[in-house]
């Protein structure tokens, strides 16, 4: 077995709430990058997230200028997402686009966690689909029913998550 180099990815989205489809990003990240380059540090994040650079208001020029030219992007595959679109649509990704990372995820997994809230919401299962730590939590802290939906606003559903 080949050394493998130390290897630091950090992801952002709201992972609300984490799927296994979330882990599964880091894997795919892990196995493309140890085959193909030297990583040091990498904005790991998936194909429709990358899209989100172009939101208004979302994102700082300066803040998306200085993730892609000092550490870099890994954006794996999502279908109904289009990675190389958004980055020739952007001056700035285009400019930078030799640090960019497009990862063909060959296993698809559609696994949505605003389709995974709202199965929580009616009631429905959701093993397989998410970690059942996460599972646990969820019914521990009571969020995403529909009483806690109608409850709480999605910024205080978030923080609990967190705490």
């Amino acid at each position: 077995m080949k050394s493998r180099i130390p290897l630091i990815l950090l992801a952002c989205g709201s992972f609300n709430p984490i799927t296994n489809m979330h882990m599964r990003l880091f894997e795919v990240a892990r196995d493309h990058l140890h085959q193909t380059v030297l990583p040091e540090l990498k904005l790991l994040c998936g194909a429709d997230f990358l899209q989100t650079f172009k939101t208004p208001n979302l994102w700082k020029e300066e803040h998306i200028k200085e993730i892609v030219e000092k550490f870099g992007l890994v954006c794996i595959s999502r279908a109904g997402s289009d990675p190389s679109q958004y980055i020739n649509e952007s001056d700035l990704l285009t400019k930078f686009q030799h640090n960019i990372f497009l990862v063909k995820e060959w296993i698809q997994n559609e696994i949505s966690a605003t389709q995974i809230r709202y199965a929580l919401c009616r009631g429905l299962s959701v093993k397989y689909l998410v970690p059942d730590s996460v599972i646990s939590y969820i019914a521990q802290h009571n969020i995403y029913t529909e009483e806690s939906e109608q409850s709480s606003s999605p910024e205080l559903k978030w923080v609990s998550l967190l705490l």
